[in-house]
């Protein structure tokens, strides 16, 4: 395994992330043990979650994901040998099951109480804002319209996270499907107010969607905001199963038809093409796609997603990869010719 420190401080993190939010829904509890237990015998000690998990959202199974974590932090008693990175959900119609209020001070305070219990623990390492609460361009939205309803409320939010960390609730910040705009507006509010730093951002980053390189990476490097990467994998399309047809009934996108954004012609397309160059550089398209990303410079973690340990497996190897200069070439060929068809 290889290692980082999360950004601005001395938290030593496996670049490898082990995602989790199949758990509770696609996975069960026992299998999500067992996820855990290999990653960790892998080195991994890096774990993400949010109150939302597992997805789809739906009031019936939200925060099982935490909770099978919980279960195993207490069965392994590894709490101290891991770092957990959780999230509190936004606002929007897909989480009016869990609160509509967005990131008031009392909105916080009910999601870590909530949160922590359902881990069973006393702290959570890394917080993070879910996604913003303007609408932005986020989801993949690619055009920009100004958010009138919104009120600037990143000083307030920042006071209430504050507050938490002061009462040892949680020990750092970061932000999730954010932009340029708002990652500067808090690290400005940071360095003008002495108040909490944000020290790394939650965004999609894969072969098929790239954006983050178009300016975040510029932030992420200059103002040391590491990038934690999540469907590195595009919901499974990265692994060539659909293009060969041998995804099982189980798999994301047979199960949540409604999960289109990395299943579009153009990105059906620039998969194909990414899966020749794997296949003629004798490697898998997932391990191709995931050493792409563990080799980026602005990267702090590579949240790697499974259904079964074969998959999880495979992700974890990757970090034992270097692409060479001429796959990195024929990799950006591509992307040239057929950039981001899944903002």
């Amino acid at each position: 395994m290889k290692y980082t420190n999360l950004p601005n401080t001395n938290i030593k993190v496996s670049k490898i992330c082990l995602g989790s939010m199949t758990w509770g829904n696609q996975n069960t509890e026992d299998e999500g043990h067992a996820q855990l237990d290999y990653a960790f015998n892998q080195g991994v000690n890096f774990i993400d979650t949010a109150e939302l998990y597992p997805v789809p959202a739906n009031a019936e199974t939200q925060g099982r994901t935490s909770k099978i974590i919980g279960t195993w932090l207490k069965k392994t008693g590894h709490r101290d040998k891991v770092v957990i990175a959780s999230k509190i959900a936004g606002t929007g119609d897909y989480t009016a099951h869990i609160r509509t209020t967005g990131f008031s001070k009392q909105s916080i305070d009910e999601a870590i109480t909530a949160e922590l219990k359902r881990l069973q623990t006393d702290y959570i390492d890394l917080y993070q804002l879910h996604w913003p609460e303007r609408d932005t361009n986020r989801f993949g939205i690619r055009d920009y319209k100004l958010d009138t309803r919104w009120e600037d409320n990143f000083n307030e939010v920042l006071h209430s996270l504050n507050a938490e960390i002061k009462a040892g609730r949680i020990r750092h910040i970061g932000v999730s499907n954010e932009n340029s705009w708002g990652t500067m507006r808090y690290l400005e509010e940071h360095k003008h107010h002495n108040l909490p730093r944000i020290i790394t951002i939650q965004n999609s980053y894969s072969l098929l969607n790239r954006s983050f390189e178009v300016d975040l990476a510029e932030v992420a490097l200059r103002e040391h905001v590491g990038l934690l990467a999540y469907s590195p994998m595009a919901f499974g399309v990265l692994s060539g199963k659909y293009i060969k047809g041998n995804a099982t009934q189980n798999a994301r996108l047979n199960l949540f038809r409604n999960y289109t954004r990395y299943s579009s012609e153009e990105a059906t397309k620039a998969a194909t093409r990414y899966l020749k160059i794997a296949e003629g550089n004798g490697l898998s398209l997932a391990q191709m796609s995931l050493a792409f990303i563990n080799q980026q410079p602005f990267i702090t973690g590579n949240i790697i997603g499974a259904t079964n340990l074969e998959q999880l497996k495979e992700n974890i190897d990757s970090i034992n990869i270097e692409l060479s200069k001429d796959v990195l070439s024929q990799i950006n060929e591509i992307h040239n010719s057929i950039p981001n068809p899944a903002p």
